[in-house]
């Protein structure tokens, strides 16, 4: 992010539609028989999220780790 340690207003929208986009997926997916591709959509949007987030997460625990002197 650019360490101003506040989320972005864009990055809760942007999860906010892959989940949306996920979850459309995987249930038109799901009604067509195709349980695996379905799955496999929910895991890569998943990931996609946790890549969005882990910078969020670094930034926090450096902050933390700031707030106490460690």
């Amino acid at each position: 992010m650019t360490g101003r340690g506040i989320v972005d207003v864009n990055l809760i929208f942007k999860i906010a539609a892959v989940g949306i986009l996920v979850s459309v997926v995987s249930q038109v997916l799901k009604q067509s028989g195709r349980e695996e591709q379905a799955y496999l959509a929910t895991l890569a949007g998943l990931i996609l999220v946790l890549f969005w987030l882990i910078p969020c997460i670094s930034d926090l625990f450096d902050s933390i780790r700031s707030l106490f002197a460690l």
